[in-house]
């Protein structure tokens, strides 16, 4: 029987095209699913274009294709779950509405894995936010669809109240105590349904809820590090988990809090390319394969900043400035404000003298 497999993605973004790099350079062939043609996959892969929740066009994915992964939360399970064959989907659609659902995310986390969470509570209306004690600040987050700080309300006083009672009123809600926290870091895992490998310690920096930069490894002890990492092969054993996984958290002094999980590669992970002998996609592509797993090592610490629409002549121009520093640009043909046009990687062991695009400096 022949190794090479056909793979399905579901999500042409930058997150499929990585993944779909990664399966090629492996000997297998590619199908990705997407509403636009002219997605950043299509230029490394075949495309379905077709909405993801068409129930049609995923059953055509599933045909022609041996294995089906996601590179995005915002998929129809129950679309996946009337389409694929027994063991077709090695992630699963449960990890799919876990991570799609906060509330269901929050109560797999504290009570499931048994790891520390924010405090929080589930807000069904405005009703829940009568009683808040506004000597603390909170963020309230919708339950389902949002990312970069979409669907989120900030509040440190009454004056908030008003806009997060809309927000309460209008979807299902988590409401989060904010963690005094020292840093914001993530650890990536991969998984193959039976061991996992684990990735260095990854410290994000966001402005705007958008990651602008990442530092490998993170500036937290060795303690601190090694219980971040125990923490996601902790929440990767519970899961059986197939494919990458990101554990998104916030160090405190002491401890570790875990914020929230996505499940496949992710934006703070893509350092690993170049600076890691195996990336979050190698291992993402193997692992749903139910192949071996490698143990990661990484070469020398890395910095990795996000370049966003603004950013894109900046960061053409710093790279003709840096020539050891790796651009990726991935393809998207508008360049919007704030929109995640590409990144750039570096070695370096003075990450603060690495300043991110659009601070500090016109870029």
């Amino acid at each position: 029987m022949s190794s090479t497999k056909t793979i399905g993605i579901i999500g042409g973004g930058q997150l499929g095209q990585m993944m779909a790099i990664s399966a090629i350079y492996m000997g297998h062939k590619v199908i990705t699913l997407d509403p636009a043609s002219d997605c950043p996959s299509s230029r490394v892969s075949e495309v379905i274009a077709a909405p993801y929740d068409d129930v049609d066009a995923l059953r055509q994915l599933a045909d022609r294709c041996d294995v089906l992964t996601y590179e995005f939360e915002n998929v129809d399970a129950d679309g996946l779950d009337a389409v694929i064959k027994d063991g077709q989907l090695p992630q699963g659609t449960e990890l799919l509405r876990i991570s799609q659902n906060r509330i269901f995310e929050k109560d797999f986390l504290s009570n499931k894995a048994q790891v520390t969470v924010a405090p929080y509570k589930v807000v069904t209306s405005s009703l829940d936010l009568e009683d808040i004690d506004l000597s603390k600040n909170y963020v309230l987050k919708t339950a389902t669809g949002g990312y970069d700080g979409h669907g989120q309300k900030v509040i440190t006083s009454a004056e908030d109240l008003e806009e997060a009672n809309a927000l309460a009123n209008s979807a299902e809600c988590v409401l989060e105590e904010f963690v005094n926290f020292d840093l914001e870091i993530s650890v990536i895992v991969s998984g193959n349904g039976k061991d996992v490998t684990v990735f260095p310690v990854q410290e994000n920096i966001h402005r705007n809820n958008i990651l602008s930069k990442t530092i490998v490894p993170a500036r937290i002890s060795d303690r601190l590090a090694d219980r971040a990492k125990a923490i996601a092969v902790k929440i990767a054993e519970q899961l059986n988990l197939s494919g990458t996984l990101c554990v998104e958290m916030f160090a405190t002094a002491d401890d570790i809090v875990v914020n929230e999980i996505a499940p496949r590669p992710h934006n703070s992970g893509h350092y690993s390319i170049e600076a890691c002998d195996f990336s979050q996609f190698d291992t993402h592509i193997l692992g749903i394969l139910g192949a071996p797993l490698p143990a990661i090592n990484l070469h020398e610490p890395a910095v990795m900043l996000n370049v966003l629409g603004q950013h894109v002549e900046a960061a053409e121009r710093y790279v003709t400035e840096n020539p050891s520093a790796h651009l990726h640009m991935y393809g998207k043909l508008e360049a919007k404000h704030n929109r995640k046009m590409g990144h750039v990687t570096l070695f370096s062991n003075e990450p603060d003298n690495v300043v991110e695009f659009g601070k500090g400096i016109d870029f």
